[in-house]
C-alpha cells in the first residue's frame, strides 16, 4: 500500500515550483535534502563514489532483461542503462545522467527509512519470528539485501501497472526449517521474495520480473511455487566462480 500520498503528492510539487524559481535544470545539482539521502552532484558514467552506489540500489530494478546492475559504486554502461530505463519509465528525459529530476523521482519514492514507498521492512522481515536475525549474514547485511530487494520490487511493481502485490521476504534458520524452505534459500539472506497480486496473474507477475534484476524466477509448474513467484538475486551474491548463476523456472508459464 502506497504511503504519505498526500505528503508526497505537496512534495513533488514544492520541488517542480522551487527548480523553476531557481533555474535548476534536468542535470542540475540535488534541489533539496531528502529524509533518507540527499544527492549533492550530477552522476554520468565514469563517476564513482557512494553516491553513485546509493544510486544503484535504487535503479537496480531496471536492469533489462536478463541483466543486473552491479552495486559497486562504479557509473558504469550498466548504470546508465539502468538509469535511462528508469526515467523513461517515470516520464523523464531519458538520457542516462542522474541530475535533479532523477533525483527528485527517487525521492518521492522513498521513505524517510530508505525504503521504496510501496514495500516495507515490516512485510520483509522474519515470517515466523519477525526480524532480521537467525540467518546466515548478520542483521545488519540482511536487512541491506532487503532493501536492494525492495527497490527491485519497486520497479517490478510500476512496471505492471502500479497495483498492489503481497510480498514475503526474509526467512531465518528456524522459520526455513519449520515451513520447508530450501536449505540453501536466498530468504536466508534477504535476497528473495515471495509474490502474488489479485491484480495480476501470477505468470505476468513472473514474465515481468525476467526485466528487473532478478536472476532467480520459480513460479507454477516448478514443485510447490503454483500460488506464488519466487524472485531472488542469486546472481549478485552467489560466488562460488559458477558462470550460469540465472535460473527461470515456471513451466506453466512458458518460463
Amino acid at each position: 500500500m502506497r504511503k504519505s500520498l498526500v505528503v508526497r503528492s505537496v512534495l513533488a510539487l514544492m520541488l517542480t515550483l522551487t527548480a523553476t524559481v531557481f533555474g535548476v535544470g534536468a542535470t542540475g545539482s540535488a534541489a533539496y535534502a531528502d529524509g533518507c539521502y540527499t544527492w549533492g552532484r550530477q552522476l554520468s558514467q565514469g563517476m564513482s563514489g557512494d553516491d553513485v552506489r546509493q544510486l544503484q540500489i535504487r535503479v537496480a530494478g531496471w536492469a533489462g532483461y536478463q541483466n543486473v546492475v552491479a552495486v559497486d559504486g562504479v557509473y558504469g554502461a550498466g548504470t546508465a542503462a539502468a538509469v535511462q530505463r528508469f526515467q523513461a519509465a517515470y516520464g523523464l528525459s531519458a538520457d542516462g545522467i542522474a541530475g535533479t529530476q532523477t533525483f527528485n523521482k527517487i525521492y518521492s519514492l522513498q521513505d524517510d527509512d530508505c525504503s521504496p514507498i510501496h514495500f516495507s521492512f515490516a512485510e520483509m522481515d522474519d515470517v515466523c519470528y519477525g526480524g532480521f536475525s537467525g540467518g546466515p549474514v548478520s542483521a545488519a547485511t540482511t536487512k541491506a539485501n532487503i532493501l536492494r530487494t525492495m527497490w527491485k520490487l519497486e520497479a517490478l511493481r510500476h512496471a505492471l501497472g502500479d497495483r498492489s502485490l503481497s510480498v514475503r521476504g526474509f526467512r531465518g534458520y528456524t522459520c526455513n526449517s519449520q515451513i520447508g524452505g530450501a536449505s540453501n534459500s536466498q530468504h536466508l539472506y534477504g535476497t528473495a521474495a515471495d509474490i502474488w497480486s489479485s491484480n495480476y496473474s501470477l505468470c505476468t507477475i513472473g514474465k515481468q520480473a525476467r526485466y528487473h534484476g532478478f536472476s532467480g524466477i520459480l513460479g507454477p509448474g516448478y514443485p510447490d511455487h503454483d500460488d506464488h513467484i519466487h524472485a531472488d538475486s542469486r546472481y549478485e551474491n552467489n560466488d562460488d566462480g559458477a558462470t550460469n548463476k540465472w535460473s527461470w523456472v515456471a513451466p506453466t508459464c512458458g518460463i
